[in-house]
């Protein structure tokens, strides 16, 4: 068994979202979490059931499965086991019109099987005030996620080199990785929010493989086992004399991931200039890491370094084609992808230790994606890296 959340770390969290709600939301009589991900944040646990948050009352975790295993794993103070829905309305004498919830999470088909039994009239969206206070990590949170980041360089930095081997097919390569980091404490899963999206490691890619069309919103691309699993290594793209090897990569520590991406030059070292863009992708990295100060505005970073660049850099920049992207880094957590986003649209100032993956790749036609990625924690003195200082192309 993992060590158990504190409660002094729900507490906090608890009432952090208490706070951010009644200034967000000040009308706010009932928030409902029924995520597991957001079930775990809040109590240590996830399972079958639901939080229930009253504003001028408890906030009371129901479960249908596992409550034994709930009371094994969760410092959180109100547990209480339901067989159904039924269960738990009893607890509550008078239900407010508006329920607030995860409208980015929940299915409509669940939310109306639990509404026959709490028949609000009306929901509201709480999405935005959970992710604002998950943005902000703890202490405990830092640490997890360090640890994280150590694993992760252990791995990308010194194991796989070690792994390359011409002939291998990108899923040999992804079967032997998973082995590795599992051996080194990586948690096992890289967990997003986007909807409807299943990762098991990420882009593991030999050369022109990193700029295949995929629906996952990110820079890189992966042309995978097939059309069923497209985010998988394919079976069928092996390791050549010349390659660039492109690893795209989440691991985790008890939940809590970090991102990470390196690039390796196989047999014999890419021209000139490739080399000179892919540099120019670590100095941009460098360059928001510097940015990444209490106070400053994400929309403005993006503004700010792509504004810097030329329109013949641009071209391919963050994607291939068509298919790009229009972020530079993302927040990460419990999830890879969380709030705050580096992009166009995110008004809000960055907070002391928050925590940014920041991915600048570029696109180059017959080689692959170039580029880096590194997670940091927001510092008063800029973005410290917690996933290693390798700038890549790492030559075998």
């Amino acid at each position: 068994m993992e060590t158990q959340v504190p409660k002094t770390e729900l507490d906090i969290r608890m009432k952090q979202f208490r706070e951010r709600m009644d200034k967000d939301k000040p009308e706010w009589e009932i928030a409902i979490i029924f995520s597991k991900i957001n079930q775990y944040y809040f109590t240590g646990t996830m399972q079958e059931g639901m939080l229930v948050i009253s504003r001028d009352g408890d906030a009371i975790y129901w479960i249908r499965r596992s409550f034994e295993r709930a009371k094994m794993e969760s410092a959180f103070t109100e547990l209480r086991q339901m067989e159904s829905f039924r269960d738990a309305v009893r607890a509550y004498e008078k239900l407010p019109d508006t329920v607030y919830i995860e409208t980015e999470i929940l299915p409509l088909a669940y939310y109306q099987r639990f509404q026959k039994y709490f028949p609000f009239k009306e929901f509201k969206s709480l999405d935005l005030q959970v992710m604002a206070v998950r943005s902000v990590k703890s202490q405990y949170e830092l640490a997890l996620m360090e640890e994280a980041g150590r694993i992760h360089r252990r791995v990308l930095e010194d194991r796989v080199p070690q792994l390359l081997k011409e002939g291998m097919s990108e899923a040999d390569l992804a079967v032997q990785l998973y082995s590795i980091m599992i051996e080194e404490g990586h948690h096992g899963i890289s967990r997003f929010s986007m909807f409807d999206t299943d990762i098991g490691l990420g882009h593991i890619c030999f050369g022109e493989s990193s700029l295949y069309p995929t629906y996952f919103n990110g820079p890189g691309g992966h042309m995978g086992l097939g059309p069923a699993t497209p985010l998988l290594g394919s079976r069928e793209r092996k390791l050549k004399n010349g390659d660039l090897v492109f690893i795209d990569i989440g691991c985790g520590t008890e939940g809590y991931h970090t991102d990470k991406t390196m690039t390796y030059m196989f047999g014999k070292k890419l021209s000139d200039e490739v080399i000179a863009e892919h540099e120019k992708c670590v100095k941009i990295q460098n360059d928001i890491a510097g940015m990444l100060k209490p106070g400053e505005v994400p929309a403005t970073i993006y503004k700010t370094v792509m504004g810097k660049l030329n329109s013949e850099f641009l071209d391919n920049f963050m994607g291939y084609g068509q298919r790009r992207v229009k972020f530079l880094g993302h927040g990460i957590g419990l999830q890879i992808d969380e709030l705050p986003v580096i992009a166009e649209g995110f008004n809000e100032p960055i907070r002391e230790n928050m925590v940014f993956a920041l991915e600048p790749k570029k696109g180059i036609q017959n080689v692959g994606m170039v580029g880096i990625e590194n997670t940091f924690i927001v510092t008063q003195d800029g973005g410290r890296c917690i996933t290693g200082s390798n700038a890549g192309l790492i030559y075998i």
